[in-house]
């Protein structure tokens, strides 16, 4: 590990001010994938600056009936919460499903979402070629070993894949990143957080080097009763998503009211299949609906050597993540 000064934040105007006038630095809140990062010489900031005790941990209610999840709180204090468990159930089932305890008793919301690619050869830093590492030196996943890469969204200088699983069920709730820097706050809309690769893999979040996240806030969701998370993996736990769905569906007299679904596992980012969820409005909640919004929200799939198997289980996973979400209402 590379050497690296350290100090704590305790206001996030000072947490905001540090970064904005230090030299390369880093947040530090749960670590989880940070301080792995560093032991593996990929990321090598000059300095910590821990926000531990900052006063974001809390989890509030919004006055329209939404929830504020704050920055630092746990992973697993937010799975356990009662208004999420209630309100947000997909939620919950996304935090469970990844990592195991200890980790989910470490990691925090914010961090979660700031997750780096689970790609072998960004981790290995053998590999020369990364254009995340190392921009402009290549893709190595393209001709080798790419199992677990992305098939929607991908391009030629990247095709890893965002390891998050709560973030697929974000994407699907609408949420919105509340964060603040040295210009004020500003709310980012979920779906325009994280980065499709492009020309620029390295850049994976609109979030700016100097800003700090406050919270995450979850609007009032109409799909508590039937919401949806599947995630589809080599083992039963503590692996990433081969392919995840989360899947929230309103019906009314037999019909498809509302719905929204989100996949993990398939692209750089979580992805929202929004042409999927436009063709099932008013359409019968049933199998057929569902294998039709399936074949769409595959359509552009574009598979290399090893991952083909993702587009059928892709398709699979919509319909039965649907199939449970609609659950009696159909």
């Amino acid at each position: 590990m590379y050497p690296f000064s350290f100090q704590r934040a305790d206001a996030a105007d000072t947490a905001v001010d540090a970064l904005a006038h230090g030299k390369n630095a880093k947040l530090l809140g749960g670590g989880t994938n940070l301080v792995d990062l560093m032991k593996q010489g990929v990321e090598r900031p000059s300095e910590l600056i821990d926000i531990n005790r900052l006063p974001l941990a809390e989890i509030t209610e919004l006055p329209d009936g939404g929830l504020r999840l704050g920055a630092t709180a746990r992973n697993s204090d937010t799975a356990s919460h009662p208004l999420v468990r209630t309100r947000y159930p997909m939620l919950a089932q996304s935090i469970l499903a990844g990592a195991s305890a200890q980790l989910r008793n470490m990691a925090t919301d914010g961090g979660n979402l700031l997750q780096r690619t689970r790609c072998y050869y960004f981790y290995d830093t053998a590999y020369e070629q990364c254009n995340k590492r190392k921009p402009g030196s290549g893709c190595a996943a393209i001709n080798g070993y790419n199992r677990v890469h992305g098939i929607l969204g991908t391009s030629a200088e990247c095709i890893a894949t965002h390891p998050s699983d709560m973030c697929v069920a974000l994407a699907a709730l609408d949420a919105v990143v509340r964060v603040r820097g040295p210009r004020g706050e500003r709310r980012i809309p979920f779906s325009e957080f994280h980065r499709l690769p492009g020309n620029t893999p390295q850049i994976e979040t609109s979030l700016r080097a100097d800003e700090l996240i406050l919270s995450i806030d979850l609007p009032k969701s109409p799909y508590a009763e039937h919401s949806h998370y599947l995630k589809v993996r080599d083992r039963a736990s503590y692996a990433f998503a081969l392919v995840s769905v989360a899947a929230a569906i309103e019906v009314e007299h037999g019909s498809i009211r509302s719905v929204r679904i989100a996949m993990g596992g398939v692209a750089h980012k979580p992805w929202r299949a929004e042409a999927a969820e436009k063709l099932l409005i008013g359409k019968p909640a049933n199998e057929g609906s569902y294998r039709a919004a399936a074949e769409l929200a595959l359509v552009n799939a574009k598979t290399y050597e090893h991952n083909a198997f993702k587009v059928p289980m892709a398709k699979q996973s919509i319909v039965r993540a649907l199939t449970i979400a609609a659950g009696e209402q159909a």
